[in-house]
């Protein structure tokens, strides 16, 4: 299968788990084209001030991968910058959430697989 950009679904989600604004989501797998797997494979826009806010994962765990922008990443109880390169791991059963905390768009990849029995 290919997926060209043009094809991406773009969904915008107010209040993402009850964050600020607005937060942009491509996504490039569909949870029914993931078979069971995972329910999320996105490049995720988040504005300037604009955040995903802190929830839990549940029998999965997801990935934030910065490709542009400064993250400010609560994971668990603290708080971390996260800079183009790097990433936030929430593992099963753990919290984070994410917010824009630069002057330019935040722009992540993230990915949610299933946690394997």
């Amino acid at each position: 299968m290919i997926r060209r950009r043009e094809e991406v679904r773009v969904r915008t989600v107010e209040h993402a788990q009850q964050g600020k604004g607005s937060v942009e989501f491509h996504d490039w797998l569909l949870p029914e084209e993931a078979k069971g797997h995972g329910r999320v494979f996105s490049k995720v826009v988040l504005k300037p001030g604009c955040s995903i806010g802190f929830h839990q994962h549940l029998q999965e765990f997801e990935a934030y991968y910065v490709l542009s922008g400064e993250a400010l990443v609560r994971d668990g109880e603290r708080e971390v910058l996260l800079h183009p390169g790097d990433m936030n791991l929430c593992p099963d059963g753990g919290w984070h959430g994410v917010e824009n905390a630069g002057e330019t768009d935040l722009v992540l990849i993230a990915l949610i697989m299933n946690q394997l029995p």
